[in-house]
Parts: structure tokens; sequence; C-alpha cells
């Protein structure tokens, strides 16, 4: 359970994100956080958020509807993001721009060769190895190219939460905080 906090002048939906791929339809502001990693509303001025310490904290908006989107590594596995999007297809979207916040980089992002080896298999374009030549997965760049396949447009921003001390990061911290991506119609 969660204070939704004013911000914005406004009251913020939260999730409570586990790193899967299921998302929560929003109405209404409710005490109890979701268990899902996006929300998704077509209700104007409701806000929901997204946080994020190293995942990306994506956010897509049409005319319409929009979502909040937490995309880790296993939720890219998962397909998350072509969930929420083919949801607000559904839910009348006609077209759909994404927007990703910072994010660790690929070159950064570090993992045994294993599981390299399995994201890679299902999303090429996370295909990376670090600055010293070890592997790693660009998540920022797999995501895009799933968002084009989707149709929709997009802005990423550049900045790796690792490398910015200006950033919360997990991966730089052990115990951190959390950036936090809003967005509302």
């Amino acid at each position: 359970m969660r204070d939704n906090r004013l911000a914005l002048g406004r009251s913020i939906q939260f999730m409570n994100q586990s790193h899967g791929d299921s998302f929560t339809i929003v109405d209404v502001i409710s005490d109890i956080d979701p268990e899902a990693d996006a929300l998704i509303t077509e209700v104007v001025g409701l806000a929901i958020a997204v946080l994020t310490a190293d995942c990306i904290p994506l956010l897509l908006a049409s005319s319409t509807v929009v979502a909040a989107v937490h995309v880790g590594r296993k939720g890219l596995v998962n397909g998350i993001t072509s969930k929420v999007i083919q949801q607000m297809y559904t839910m009348g979207a006609t077209t759909i721009h994404a927007q990703l916040g910072p994010s660790i980089c690929g070159a950064c992002y570090e993992v045994p060769q294993e599981m390299a080896d399995a994201v890679v298999a299902l999303h090429p374009n996370a295909h990376a190895f670090t600055r010293q030549a070890t592997p790693s997965l660009d998540l920022p760049r797999a995501l895009i190219a799933n968002l084009k396949a989707e149709g929709a447009t997009y802005e990423a921003s550049p900045i790796c939460t690792l490398e910015d001390l200006d950033y919360f990061s997990f991966r730089r911290e052990g115990v951190t905080g959390r950036n936090a991506g809003i967005i509302w119609l």
C-alpha cells in the first residue's frame, strides 16, 4: 500500500512491479498498488507512474489512451511492451508515441554469456559488449526495434543510469532509490 502522493497537481497511481508481463487498466486511483509491470488508462487527468533504477521507464501516449511500462530484461523477454501496445490499439489508439527514459546502457549492462545468448536469441538487437568486451545487453536498442515493429514512433533518452550520478542505479549503488516516469491524458 502506498500513499499516492499529490504531485504535479494530481494524484498518481503507482504499481507494485514484479519484472513480469502483466498490465492493469486503471479507471480510478487506488490506495493499493496493483501487481503489474504496466498501467494503462483512458481516463483524462488520471496520472500513472513507473519506477525504475536501471530498467527502462517506458511511457506510451496516444490521443485516447496512455501507458506507463516497466521494461527490464525479463519484461523484454516476456513481451510486456507488445502486450501493452496491442491493448492500447484495442482501446482505440490509432497512433502511439513512446518515450524511453534514462536506463542502463548496453556498454554497462554486463551479464553472463548464457543470459546474453538467451535474450539475443529472442531480441537480436539486444546484442552488445561492455567497454571491456564482456557480454552485455542493450535493452533500449532492443526495445526500440520492438516499438518500430509495433508501428510506434519514439524518443529515447541517451542517459545511462549507471554512468550518470544524477540518476538512481541499482547496479551502481546496490540499495537505491527510484527514478519515476509519469504520464496522463
